[in-house]
């Protein structure tokens, strides 16, 4: 009885080893921090940044006798908030910014989130337009062995323009 050949789905029509698997590159982007900019001043490395995004109201409009589908249409952006975390601050700069806001002084400022790769080279960038705070979170205070108090501040902005 004949044994049936098996070919790998790597292995080309002439029958041969399928090729060695190519070694991975290593994912350049383990080990990132970021920090944020109130101009050009780096103001605080944080733990944690959530919210990123943007999205585009849509109009539907339906035209008249067309049954089939309805018309979307771009109508304009909302970006959401931004949520930074990180351990107590000492100089609490983010927190007096804050203070400002809630009693009037509301003084927006474009600031970035640098992101910067193991080797401390900057590997991304994106410039927020016209920030301000908009909610700021006291840390949880726990007794527990190892725990770190940790506030929080929320940020409302116009547009992002990332860096290339």
């Amino acid at each position: 009885m004949a044994r049936p050949v098996i070919l790998s789905p790597a292995a080309g029509s002439g029958g041969g080893d399928a090729p060695a698997e190519k070694s991975r590159a290593t994912d350049c982007h383990l080990g990132l921090r970021f920090w944020v900019q109130l101009g050009q001043i780096e103001i605080a490395g944080f733990r944690e940044c959530t919210g990123f995004g943007a999205q585009t109201e849509i109009f539907e409009y339906a035209e008249g006798g067309l049954n089939t589908y309805m018309h979307k249409l771009p109508v304009r952006v909302k970006y959401n908030n931004i949520v930074l975390k990180r351990g107590l601050d000492e100089g609490q700069d983010l927190y007096r910014w804050y203070m400002k806001a809630i009693n009037g002084q509301i003084k927006r400022q474009n600031i970035s989130i640098v992101v910067y790769g193991p080797t401390g080279k900057e590997v991304r960038r994106w410039d927020l337009q016209k920030a301000y705070p908009c909610k700021w979170t006291g840390p949880d205070l726990k007794t527990d062995a190892g725990a770190v108090a940790v506030e929080s501040v929320e940020i409302a902005f116009e547009g992002i323009v990332p860096s290339q």
